[in-house]
């Protein structure tokens, strides 16, 4: 940051920019605390007198900035508007927590204070001090929600004025960004936040790829637009004549959902057919429940257009665990194109807008326990049930965070989330600990079964008990949920009064080499962390023309998982060599023939140390 002076139209501006604040803050639902907001304006404004930000810019339309996306776009009040124009004063100055308590609240103090103390990036070139730094955002997470909601908008901002940093402050930024922040705003149900934090981390990881994609939408655009209006007209029509208040949009699929979806598929750009998704929000009346209208919605459509019969999400009876609710629905457009329709109420679309904030909205007076409910719930448990390290703390969260939902069913009906890739030992966990340690099998759809057994969105599972069965350290391997790990590693942690086995993660480092194509290292990293969910410390690679080398360390529990990791890898058709450089070598070896390349065909021994930090992956 500099300092000078500021001119009288940067002053100007500075009014300016608070008094569309303020505009954007008498348009929401909540009480006018104006004086109180006016007052930490100008506080903030003379802490931050004559200090401008890299671009040139005077500092304070940084936190004017964020407050109004806490106020516009995530809906939050007068305390977070403030705490967003405090939120640098006492890192930046000389003024402390005690001073912004006296002159304005407790309250407004704590907000800030949490936001100081997780001020510092989430990486660094320490794995344990990276760890520590997301404990320190999940505490502050647990202690009061806005702190965490009031930094991913100032994330938010940094990334849209990302362009004025040097290129390494601009990888290490964005690569946070795209571990933490966004999966975290999709946890929190922002949705639109989310989608561009990925697509502003993605625009500065891969600029190249980022162009291209860029540039095909924009070549589709328009021929895609003119299809919607000739492909909604008749809909429009249609809900007209039920007499709902409605809206009807289309939106393109962001740069990165797309690159998303030509990973996962291994389709190029052109085979993304999907571009085009039409939104319907309506109002709905007091004749029926919220559900029925939308199906009654979903019937007017199925007249005109054909369904896609294995292409409905009925995310209202089973909300995502982010709050989420819809009915999607994808139709047969007259132009040949599969077009994925949202039908939402105006309650539903704030929730899917604005999160977490409107999710309070809506809740009070409710008694039953949402599915964001209960995430913040395993979030807290987890923090009342400490790991012994930050890094195991770290791995613990991932889970939480990453994991997508699947849904089972207990005996009684109740349904259950779990993470995609969960057992019957999750299952049983989920419900208690106890009926996880004991845990001998299981009646899903009332056939036996072991386990192990991989469940499925829709089985309804019965957990099977025995007083004699006890947890075996091979259970790590049969588990993939947050809950159903830390619950085992408390079980061996106290087992004989701590004297007991206490499984340790411990490092290995694999070295996988082949050809260097477009997506090799996102389908490695799908395999580490999404298929097998193991904690990568630290990843190195090097390039050489069409060939490059990649060395991971990773935590593992025991050696049969690295066996299974390196049968894995090698089904990857790019790759020439899986090889163990530190550990058992020989567990590489029994997982399959190995292939090498030439020798020094990709850098030598030491390249993934020689690596400039800049490109640097961990």
């Amino acid at each position: 940051m500099n300092e000078s002076d500021f001119t009288q139209e940067e002053d100007r501006i500075i009014e300016q920019t608070f008094a569309a604040l303020l505009d954007d803050y008498a348009h929401t639902v909540h009480r006018q605390k104006v004086e109180i907001i006016t007052r930490a304006f100008r506080f903030a404004n003379q802490a931050h007198r004559g200090v401008r930000r890299l671009s040139g810019e005077p500092y304070i339309l940084h936190p004017l900035a964020v407050a109004r996306i806490v106020v516009r776009e995530i809906g939050l009040g007068s305390t977070s508007i403030c705490a967003a124009l405090l939120h640098d004063v006492v890192e930046d100055t000389d003024y402390t927590v005690e001073d912004i308590a006296e002159r304005f609240n407790p309250k407004i103090a704590q907000i800030v204070d949490g936001l100081t103390k997780i001020s510092g990036g989430v990486f660094s070139n320490q794995n344990e001090k990276q760890a520590v730094n997301i404990r320190k955002l999940v505490l502050t997470m647990s202690d009061d929600i806005r702190v965490v909601l009031i930094k991913i908008a100032d994330r938010l901002h940094n990334m849209r004025t990302l362009a004025a940093q040097p290129k390494d402050k601009q990888w290490k930024i964005a690569s946070e960004t795209q571990f933490i922040y966004a999966p975290l705003a999709h946890r929190l149900g922002l949705f639109l936040i989310k989608s561009e934090l990925e697509d502003l981390s993605f625009k500065y990881l891969h600029p190249d790829i980022y162009e291209d994609i860029e540039n095909k939408l924009a070549a589709v655009r328009e021929l895609r637009m003119e299809d919607f209006n000739r492909f909604s007209e008749p809909i429009r029509q249609k809900i007209r004549e039920m007499g709902y208040n409605f809206s009807i949009s289309a939106r393109i699929k962001s740069v990165y959902s797309v690159w998303e979806k030509m990973q996962k598929k291994n389709i190029p750009f052109e085979d993304v057919y999907d571009l085009l998704a039409v939104r319907i929000i309506f109002r709905p009346d007091d004749s029926m429940s919220e559900k029925d209208q939308c199906w009654r919605i979903y019937s007017a459509i199925t007249s005109i257009y054909r369904p896609h019969p294995e292409r409905i999400r009925d995310w209202i009876s089973m909300p995502k665990a982010n709050g989420y609710e819809a009915l999607h629905v994808t139709v047969m457009s007259p132009y040949g194109q599969w077009v994925e329709i949202q039908i939402r109420t105006e309650r539903m679309h704030e929730l899917a807008e604005k999160g977490l904030a409107a999710h309070w909205k809506y809740k009070a007076g409710e008694l039953e326990e949402s599915e964001l409910d209960k995430w913040l719930r395993d979030i807290k448990e987890i923090l009342d049930h400490p790991e012994p390290d930050a890094m195991s703390f770290l791995d613990t969260f991932k889970l939480n965070l990453f994991a997508r939902e699947i849904f089972a069913f207990t005996p009684k009906g109740d349904i259950k989330t779990l993470p995609q890739g969960a057992s019957v030992l999750d299952f049983a966990y989920l419900l208690h600990s106890e009926l996880g340690e004991h845990c001998i099998g299981a009646k899903v759809n009332h056939k036996m079964v072991s386990i192990s057994y991989l469940v499925q969105s829709g089985d309804q599972i019965e957990i099977l008990t025995s007083e004699n069965q006890k947890p075996e350290p091979e259970w790590m391997n049969l588990v993939v949920s947050a809950k159903a790990k830390s619950a085992l590693k408390r079980y061996f942690n106290r087992k004989e009064g701590g004297k007991g086995k206490d499984i340790q993660p411990y490092p290995v480092t694999i070295a996988v080499r082949g050809r260097d194509t477009f997506g090799v290292l996102v389908r490695i990293l799908n395999i580490v962390s999404n298929q097998m969910h193991l904690f990568l410390k630290s990843m190195h690679t090097e390039t050489m023309q069409d060939l490059f080398e990649c060395r991971m360390c990773l935590l593992v529990c025991d050696d049969m998982t690295i066996g299974v990791l390196c049968n894995e890898l090698k089904k990857i058709s790019e790759l020439t060599d899986v090889e163990m450089l530190d550990g058992n070598p020989d567990l590489c070896e029994q997982a399959g023939d190995t292939f090498r390349l030439a020798k020094g065909a990709v850098g030598n021994g030491n390249a993934a140390g020689s690596r400039d930090e800049k490109n640097e992956r961990q």
